[in-house]
């Protein structure tokens, strides 16, 4: 049986990444977030053939994640993931690319522009971490996940405005995506509490923040429960080539709740001059 969410491995450092790939044109790198049973496609799978249109666009699972290896004798943070960001684009050969981050992967995107800054184009930021916030009961509740179809179902009603979204095919997929082997070994470990303290680890400094000179797109849904639509307003403030684009009636998950809108508006961002 073939499965779309596996797709390409690549070597990256010491552990092997899964990715997808579509399109031709300049790179893209699509950066999923970090709830349970989450992987490049089941984040990625309805926006990814639309901006892959105007786009080479790549979608690797992070390590920990997805189908890519989930060492479970190393400390997950913010510098694992972007040394395997940068191996990944050296192993394909991608000296520069725009990166569209969702939640735990804008704080990523934000943490490249950073520290590789020359590797970065342009970057969309959906629904991003990235600053330190008091963590909200619905971050909380998705990195305290215990796996069950019924926690599964009651953390993706936390994720969508939309409630039609959160339904039990989903959560039966995601459901077991998350028993997968090695997943809840290393998600276990990856956000422990007091859960703060993982919050503040994906923050990258203000000051740092306000040198990035990558023209950012920021998106965030105005009834987002997991990562507060006010993290979207201080990004606008911190980052100078920066727009905001807030979508009412829309939860945590922009790309699927308005993902033709989403796709779109990436399409037209990354191909302006």
């Amino acid at each position: 049986m073939s499965r779309p969410e596996i797709q390409n491995s690549v070597q990256t450092g010491a552990y092997r990444t899964n990715y997808l790939e579509q399109g031709s044109g300049d790179p893209l790198i699509f950066i999923h977030g970090s709830g349970p049973g989450v992987s490049a496609y089941a984040n990625w799978r309805l926006v990814l053939p639309k901006v892959a249109e105007v786009a080479n666009c790549y979608a690797p699972d992070m390590l920990g994640f997805g189908y890519s290896d989930k060492p479970t004798d190393i400390r997950y943070n913010m510098a694992l993931w972007t040394d395997q960001l940068v191996a990944f684009m050296d192993a394909l050969k991608i000296e520069k690319a725009d990166l569209v981050g969702n939640s735990f992967g804008g704080g990523l995107a934000i943490a490249m522009a950073v520290k590789h800054p020359d590797r970065v184009r342009k970057m969309v930021l959906m629904g991003a971490m990235g600053v330190d916030f008091p963590i909200t009961h619905g971050l909380d509740s998705v990195w305290g996940y215990q796996p069950s179809p019924e926690n599964m179902l009651n953390m993706l009603n936390l994720f969508c405005y939309d409630k039609k979204y959160a339904n039990k095919e989903l959560a039966q997929v995601r459901y077991q995506a998350s028993i997968e082997p090695g997943f809840q070994e290393a998600f276990g470990i990856m956000f422990p509490a007091p859960r703060q303290n993982s919050v503040k680890d994906m923050a990258s400094p203000e000051d740092k923040i306000r040198q990035i000179p990558h023209e950012t797109l920021i998106v965030h849904g105005r009834e987002d429960q997991v990562i507060p639509v006010d993290n979207a307003y201080r990004l606008i403030n911190l980052i100078d080539k920066a727009e905001l684009h807030v979508f009412g009636q829309c939860g945590h998950w922009t790309q699927i709740e308005r993902a033709d809108d989403f796709a779109t508006l990436v399409k037209s961002f990354i191909t302006r001059k």
